[in-house]
C-alpha cells in the first residue's frame, strides 16, 4: 500500500534538495500530485496474478497460442526512472485458456512496480506456469529505458531485450523457433 503522507514529505524534501522552492507557485501541489501519481504506477504491488489467470476456457487441440504487442510501461527500481516497451506472450495449452485481457492484466501486475526488465520477464512466465499449468510458456519483452536515454550513456536507439522459457519451450528449439515466428521478433 502507497503511504502517500511519506510520499509528500519526501518528494518537499527532494524538491529542496535540488535548491527548488516546494512552496512556488508551479510546484506548490507537486507532492500530492506525485503521490497520487505513485499510487497509480505503482498499483501493481497489490495484485494477484492468480486473480486473472483462475477463469479459463476449454480449448482442447490448440497448438500455440500468441499474444503479442501488450504495451507496458514501468519503473527501474535503480534510477526510479521509466522504462516501456512490449511483452509478447506464447504458451502451449494444455486443454486450457485464458481470455486475451487477462495476459496483459498479469503483465501490469508485474510492470506496475519499482522493476527490473530481466525480473518482470521472469515472474510473468512464471505466473502463467504456476497459475495456467500450460505445456510451455515463452515470454519475450523489449524495452526502451529512460535511465539510459536521458542520463549515463544518453543511447535514444538502444533498446533491450529479455526472454523467459519454461516447460517445452527450453527443451524444444523448434517450439521456439516457431513461437518466436509467430511473435515475428527479429534479432
Amino acid at each position: 500500500m502507497v503511504d502517500k503522507d511519506k510520499i509528500k514529505r519526501a518528494t518537499e524534501l527532494f524538491l529542496e534538495g535540488i535548491g527548488e522552492d516546494p512552496k512556488r507557485e508551479g510546484l506548490a501541489d507537486t507532492p500530492d500530485r506525485v503521490a497520487r501519481m505513485c499510487q497509480e504506477i505503482f498499483q501493481g504491488m497489490d495484485g494477484s496474478p492468480a486473480e486473472h489467470l483462475s477463469r479459463v476456457f476449454t480449448a482442447d487441440g490448440a497448438e500455440i497460442v500468441v499474444e503479442k504487442d501488450i504495451e507496458f510501461y514501468s519503473m527501474c527500481e535503480h534510477h526510479l526512472l521509466p522504462f516501456f516497451g512490449k511483452v509478447h506472450i506464447a504458451y502451449i495449452p494444455d486443454g486450457k485458456v485464458v481470455g486475451i485481457s487477462k495476459l496483459a492484466r498479469v503483465t501490469d501486475i508485474f510492470a506496475r512496480q519499482a522493476q527490473i526488465q530481466e525480473r518482470m520477464t521472469r515472474e510473468i512466465a512464471d505466473a502463467i506456469m504456476e497459475h495456467l499449468s500450460p505445456k510451455g510458456v515463452l515470454v519475450l519483452s523489449e524495452a526502451s529505458h529512460m535511465c539510459m536515454m536521458m542520463r549515463g550513456v544518453r543511447k535514444d536507439e538502444s533498446g533491450l531485450v529479455s526472454l523467459s522459457s519454461r516447460g517445452l519451450f527450453e527443451t524444444d528449439d523448434i517450439l521456439k523457433d516457431r513461437a518466436l515466428a509467430l511473435i515475428d521478433f527479429r534479432s
